[in-house]
């Protein structure tokens, strides 16, 4: 009796894999085949299962080896990470937090273990993004084709290109398990402290010296860069298995025309209050807002008449007990957003609308 039950569980789980390799739905309970709907013969979803298997075996090679030329391994200093080839002229898009304080770094292709020389176009902290330039155009460079962020989905799968613990042109998979996402680096991680809205989180292993590498779709097109994996405090900050995040394709487009254009970001998106602040705690050690340190001439808050001292504790409907979540609240907004503000002076609560600035 034994041996016959175990037989059962051998039969039936032979049955479910075969159906979950062909996503097909033609299996009935009891483990049988169930009818074709169309008439199909006996046995067809099992022949259609391997070739469901090679189908997206052959996507998943088409994509990395059209891709992984354009990514490299980028040698800093102090850092090692990764990059893409985003033209023709040699320029590469990467993180800031990769190149550091760096003005020159040594660049491995794909295709070659000869290093290259690059040097630093301009580094972007605030988004923490940089772009550098090969000294010499090597032949047979090969530019990544950048997708639009606002056609990434949940569920679609993704493959994440780099090199992770120094292990060149490595690939992961995984699928976009969120979009919209807004993520503070933190500064003793290695991160640069961004705050960065709209990130693509994935389920691809992101691992160190996958940041500035790309995060591809099965249409080989680049929808973010990795820069980044979550951590768990629980776990004393190790990283969180299966949640990573990536800078959005079209940020990254965005920030590398302005700086191969006219050298620098002259247009960041990016919304600012015009204050300089440090987060405070109330009489119980809890975080209470956001102590105004000093008011940037021209900005928003000096225009609403904001002081040094004042305590900002909501912006909007949203309240900003830490310097953190302000940051995070204004990288939902936009350049010439009007909000009202919510502060303390001298211990009274009073309220002013601001209308933002830019970073």
């Amino acid at each position: 009796m034994k041996a016959s039950r175990a037989a059962a569980r051998r039969t039936s789980l032979t049955v479910a894999v075969v159906c979950a390799a062909a996503l097909a739905s033609g299996c009935s309970g009891s483990g049988s085949p169930s009818a074709s709907p169309t008439g199909s013969p006996p046995g067809s979803t099992a022949r259609a299962a391997p070739a469901a298997a090679d189908s997206l075996q052959d996507d998943y090679q088409r994509v990395i080896k059209d891709v992984l030329p354009s990514v490299v391994q980028i040698q800093a200093s102090s850092d090692l990470g990764s990059g893409v080839v985003y033209d023709d002229q040699g320029h590469i898009v990467t993180n800031a937090h990769v190149v550091g304080d760096d003005k020159t770094f040594k660049v491995t292709t794909a295709s070659s273990t000869e290093a290259l020389t690059a040097e630093l176009v301009y580094a972007y902290p605030e988004q923490d993004l940089a772009v550098i330039k090969l000294t010499k155009r090597p032949d047979g460079l090969k530019a990544a084709r950048f997708g639009d962020s606002a056609k990434v989905a949940v569920g679609q799968i993704t493959l994440a290109m780099g090199s992770p613990l120094g292990l060149s042109s490595s690939v992961t998979q995984g699928i976009v398990s969120a979009t919209g996402r807004t993520v503070s680096e933190s500064r003793s991680g290695g991160g640069t402290g961004a705050t960065i809205a709209n990130m693509v989180q994935t389920s691809a292993a992101i691992n160190p010296g996958n940041s500035g590498g790309a995060l591809v779709n099965l249409s080989g097109e680049v929808i973010g860069i990795p820069t980044l994996a979550a951590t768990d405090p629980g776990l004393g900050n190790s990283s969180a298995p299966g949640i990573g995040f990536a800078i959005p394709a079209s940020m990254a487009k965005t920030v590398a025309d302005q700086v191969i254009k006219v050298g620098k970001v002259t247009d960041s998106g990016r919304a600012a209050l015009g204050i300089t602040g440090r987060s405070v705690l109330d009489d119980g050690y809890k975080p209470a807002g956001v102590a105004v340190v000093t008011v940037t001439n021209g900005g928003g808050a000096r225009k609403a008449g904001l002081e040094p001292g004042d305590i900002i504790t909501r912006l909007g409907t949203t309240d900003v007990p830490t310097m953190q979540s302000l940051s995070e609240a204004l990288a939902e907004k936009r350049p010439g957003d009007k909000v009202t503000l919510t502060y303390l002076r001298d211990g009274a609560e009073r309220k002013a609308e601001v209308t933002l600035t830019e970073i």
